[in-house]
């Protein structure tokens, strides 16, 4: 290299302002350029579901998963102390009617007739549709001091609905049902909850660990809570139908849990093993593993429950499995909700406060790292494809950090490549091969 009047200059010409040679240095500019590794290519949402490529950070954005349970279950509480739940009259007791909704009968017009014969606005008033046609169930509550029916009312409604339908008073049928049997049914409801989840603290408290069994217990009230506040909100009737999916659906939500507790557990005894990673990060990780099954296995639960609701409950006018798929519905999708969003970030809140845990936090902040969202895309490369996890350690092909070698900094999403080694890229540059050493003569 020669510095002249017309600047600094190399082998093959004057050097660049990058401070390489000219057009011909196998090193300058216009030499190809090697592979770059900048990872996976950026997919729809999605894709990168499918492909395993998502990062989503369930820890991390814990306190507007709680803050987004604790409002809604705050509206349903206020609900249920103001107006309570809409019992249907298998819990309270009272009398039902059903009429033909024939004469140009309609909902509005029945709570007008009724009312005009002496029920209060009070009384609950449905459209049934079937095969057979539509009809109209009014349901209330008409029992005097003594317990006893109130005759004289009951055959009023049924003489008002029977001329308002165009019908004979014999077309309107009239049940009526005792407080006593609703009674039975909410103690045995309660009792059954209580052994459920006797039983569910038990089993994961052998199966996994009693923090885990305590972070389920927590969703499963979640559901409980969300599923009753709904129904207050929207004053939806609570039926033995709906008491029987309300069991049901706890069963489904404790499900899901378990699959991804089961996954957090497999990745504790491999990724979290290693000291290299905090147990938030487990966690996250074996979230982003398990996203794509548990939606897929809620979109097949969901659609025979609206098929049940479309076609059982509207087009043949099927009350009971109104009730049924109605309370299905909603269970179900609060279950999913809280196996994602509540129980597992509850569960990485109680697993950090273990000395353990906190030893590796402690560690990996004195080190100046920072919690790494990998996709299951990423940890699969890393661990050689291993879900569990592994202890060997490098970068990968794609690029992606690789346990064992140190924690890399990001930069707008990816990784940031390492540094070449010196020499590395370009072809003119060997090393000298070794010296052959010298034979000496055998004494």
């Amino acid at each position: 290299m020669t510095v002249t009047d017309a600047g600094v200059t190399g082998p093959g010409g004057p050097l660049g302002p990058d401070g390489s040679d000219g057009p011909g240095d196998p090193g300058g500019p216009d030499r190809p350029e090697g592979p770059r590794h900048e990872g996976p290519a950026r997919h729809g949402l999605l894709r990168r579901l499918y492909y395993g490529e998502t990062s989503a950070d369930f820890v991390g954005r814990r306190r507007a998963w709680f803050g987004a349970s604790g409002l809604l279950i705050l509206v349903g509480v206020i609900f249920l102390v103001v107006n309570g739940l809409n019992l249907s009259i298998d819990f309270r007791g009272g009398t039902s009617w059903q009429v033909p909704a024939t004469h140009g009968l309609t909902v509005a017009k029945t709570r007008s007739v009724i009312q005009g014969a002496g029920l209060s606005s009070s009384a609950t008033v449905q459209q049934l549709g079937s095969r057979s046609g539509t009809s109209i169930v009014v349901q209330a509550y008409i029992k005097g001091k003594n317990g006893a029916t109130d005759q004289t009312l009951e055959n009023n409604v049924r003489a008002a609905l029977a001329k308002a339908a165009g019908q004979p008073t014999s077309a309107v049928s009239v049940n009526d049902v005792g407080s006593s049997w609703g009674s039975n049914i909410t103690n045995k409801a309660v009792l059954a909850l209580v052994l459920f989840v006797v039983a569910i603290i038990i089993y994961l408290s052998i199966r996994f660990e009693p923090k885990m069994a305590l972070a389920a217990i927590v969703a499963v009230f979640h559901d409980i809570l969300v599923t009753v506040g709904v129904y207050a909100v929207f004053g939806l009737s609570v039926s033995p139908d709906t008491v029987i999916a309300f069991l049901t659906i706890l069963g489904y939500s404790l499900y899901d849990t378990v699959v991804v507790f089961d996954k957090v557990q497999e990745n504790t005894r491999g990724l979290a093993s290693t000291g290299r990673y905090t147990y938030s990060d487990t966690v996250n990780i074996s979230m982003n593993q398990v996203l794509m099954r548990s939606i897929n296995t809620s979109l097949v639960a969901i659609m025979p429950i609206v098929s049940v609701l479309v076609l059982g409950a509207y087009a043949f006018g099927a009350r009971s499995l109104q009730d049924f798929g109605l309370a299905l519905f909603i269970g179900l999708l609060s279950g999913a909700y809280s196996s994602i969003f509540i129980a597992s970030p509850l569960l990485a809140i109680l697993k950090e406060r273990e000395p353990r845990y906190v030893n590796i936090r402690q560690r990996l902040a004195s080190r100046g790292g920072q919690s790494l969202l990998l996709s299951p895309r990423e940890v699969a490369l890393a661990t050689g494809g291993l879900p569990g996890g592994g202890s060997g350690g490098g970068r990968s092909a794609e690029g992606v950090l690789v346990p064992g070698r140190g924690r890399e900094e990001r930069a707008g999403g990816q990784a940031r490549p390492a540094a070449p080694r010196p020499g590395a890229g370009r072809p003119g540059i060997r090393r000298p091969p070794p010296r052959p050493r010298k034979k000496g003569r055998r004494r």
